[in-house]
């Protein structure tokens, strides 16, 4: 019995860096799969519109990126590079220092590193990313870039989520239960 208590901790520890590891390979996977098709069946530059009621705002094009994502910064690869992997580290620091639980921000957290390790994959392995998600009012964009979106927003979710249920969580405690205030002013000045 004292020996399943003291291994819960690791075991829970292990599942929850195994999710880092999932999140993150399964970006990298879907990225870098994605992006070989790409460079398979269409030449760089060129654009293929699969549906074409879509042809004015969405189509496919190959474009290779040397900057951030979305094109920002061009001719920063190297700098982008550095940036990726520091972030990386920065995402493993931070997750190990998590509480258990709160599976929204791990999976954010493996969103945002396999998103720029896909990236950096194709910076070192050909000193540019390779992007091809055209929709018109925007940069053309490859899926680690959207994983690192999905990634920011799913964090950002969470804090507000985390915001909010510390802001209850004061509420509740600076207001008395309804049976123990002293007169019905302080309860409705305090409760609303």
């Amino acid at each position: 019995m004292q020996q399943d208590t003291a291994r819960r901790p690791l075991i829970v520890r292990l599942r929850q860096w195994a999710l880092l590891a999932g999140v993150t390979l399964f970006v990298i996977l879907v990225d870098q799969l994605s992006k070989a098709y790409v460079v398979a069946h269409l030449d760089h530059g060129a654009s293929w519109m699969p549906v074409g009621f879509l042809e004015p705002v969405f189509r496919f094009t190959h474009v290779h990126n040397k900057g951030a994502a979305f094109g920002l910064f061009p001719e920063g690869s190297s700098l982008f590079l550095i940036i990726a992997l520091v972030v990386s580290v920065v995402i493993v620091y931070y997750y190990r220092k998590l509480p258990d639980g709160n599976l929204l921000l791990r999976v954010a957290m493996g969103l945002q590193m396999g998103g720029a390790l896909g990236n950096v994959i194709d910076r070192i392995r050909l000193g540019y990313v390779i992007d091809f998600f055209h929709v018109d009012f925007w940069p053309v964009f490859n899926v680690s870039d959207s994983c690192i979106v999905l990634g920011v927003a799913l964090l950002t979710l969470e804090l507000l989520r985390e915001e909010y249920r510390i802001a209850r969580q004061q509420q509740a405690e600076d207001c008395p239960p309804p049976d123990k205030a002293r007169d019905s002013s302080e309860e409705t000045s305090c409760c609303g």
